[in-house]
């Protein structure tokens, strides 16, 4: 029999013997009986109330505040022995759950702020595939303003190179790739469990500058020993031309010697030139009109494109551009990037220089062939070029000079067919 139903029977007899009470006759035999029998149900009810109903109203009273999640709150002692151990057991759990809450939370609250201030991208996806969280970095990867502007989308809806190398990786596949704008990455796609159920997640890490620094370490250390190499070689045969030259009496002779001799001299400058051109000075910047900058140095780039008989159009705006740069190195970078524009178009072919707003961004476009896929993979990298008479290190002191300005740029050719290379100033 459930114990609520035993207490409605003893306050069921406790009033009907009241009932009784109050139709018998005071004196009568049956009263006095009844009158006992309302006293003894008073004293169950009492004894019932505090040794069984009370212990199980706290027990109930406990299981509520489980279920609210309420681990502040205790329960109050009842005056019986067996039901007050329960509670100062349920007391004793209670404090260690609100101990243990509190230092989840704290600890939560840290590997949040870890996850933050990260600076390697993070991003985790819902059962769907879509973005459910991201970190500051992971929005900065993306060209995201803020992480709160990714969340529900998908990441091959977000339309930058990277996000479709993201949404490319396979389950607990690990990538490295290096993008148009000489970014290099390690790129994971990883797995979590929460609630029984796997969660994705991305992981977004920057290696550029351990590569870059590895990179310029290698080529310097190859052309220095080239050009030590070749130095002293050329040292040599100079040397043994000169002392020809005073025993050879043949004119012709001699002035084959000399041409010899000045073609030496001329591949000894070449290759302490190109070792010294690896070696670029720490910017040195200053507040720059970047409109007055380019206007003024129009007749350069319009006399490398007539070299290889293609157009130049300007589109500066009228009013000032300031930029934060060293005018120096920006403008040993505009050039190249002009004139790899020009040969690119060619003869008929059209390179155009553009400003564009709100801020600082310079484009330079030109109508060329364009790039091919698998030259794409190695843009800015030591070495790598497509022209018969290049030495692969234009883009990447171009890069260089990019990085260390602090600027965000990218070279692609666009589905409209041109070849851009965009650059945003801080």
């Amino acid at each position: 029999m459930r114990i609520s139903w035993i207490f409605s029977l003893i306050v069921l007899l406790i009033v009907g013997a009241v009932v009784a009470l109050m139709l018998l006759d005071a004196g009568s035999v049956t009263y006095t009986v009844v009158w006992g029998v309302a006293l003894l149900g008073i004293l169950l009810l009492v004894v019932f109330y505090r040794n069984v109903m009370k212990p199980l109203r706290s027990i109930a009273n406990g299981v509520d505040l489980l279920r609210a999640q309420d681990f502040s709150s205790r329960l109050s002692y009842v005056g019986q022995r067996e039901a007050d151990r329960i509670v100062d057991m349920f007391n004793g759990m209670m404090a260690s759950l609100k101990h243990e809450r509190l230092k989840l939370r704290e600890q939560n609250h840290f590997l949040d702020l870890l996850i933050e201030v990260s600076p390697m991208g993070i991003i985790t996806l819902d059962t769907d595939g879509r973005i459910s969280g991201a970190n500051r970095a992971a929005a900065r990867f993306l060209d995201f303003d803020t992480a709160k502007d990714m969340a529900g989308l998908k990441p091959n809806e977000i339309h930058t190179t990277l996000a479709n190398m993201l949404s490319a990786l396979g389950d607990k596949e690990v990538k490295s790739v290096r993008l148009n704008d000489s970014m290099v990455y390690r790129l994971s796609r990883l797995s979590f469990m929460e609630s029984g159920m796997s969660h994705p997640f991305y992981l977004i890490e920057k290696l550029t500058d351990e590569v870059m620094k590895a990179e310029r370490k290698s080529y310097e250390k190859v052309i220095r020993l080239m050009a030590h190499e070749v130095n002293n070689s050329l040292a040599g045969i100079i040397s043994v031309m000169d002392t020809a030259d005073q025993e050879i009496e043949d004119p012709d002779l001699k002035e084959a010697i000399a041409a010899c001799e000045d073609r030496c001299r001329d591949m000894g400058a070449f290759i302490t030139k190109f070792a010294s051109a690896v070696k670029i000075p720490e910017p040195s910047r200053r507040n720059v009109d970047l409109t007055e900058l380019l206007r003024s140095r129009a007749p350069l780039f319009e006399s490398i494109c007539s070299a290889t008989g293609s157009r130049l159009a300007m589109e500066l705006p009228d009013g000032e551009t300031p930029v934060f740069i060293d005018p120096v190195l920006m403008e040993q970078v505009v050039t190249n990037i002009v004139k790899n524009a020009a040969e690119s178009a060619g003869q008929g072919g059209d390179v155009e220089i553009r400003i564009e707003g709100p801020g600082a961004r310079l484009v330079i476009t030109d109508n060329g062939p364009g790039i091919s896929a698998e030259a794409a993979e190695m843009l800015f990298t030591p070495f790598f070029t497509t022209k018969d008479t290049g030495h692969g290190l234009g883009l990447l002191l171009v890069s260089e000079v990019l990085n260390s300005h602090g600027c965000r740029f990218s070279l692609e050719t666009c589905d409209d067919g041109l070849t851009r290379f965009r650059i945003r100033f801080q």
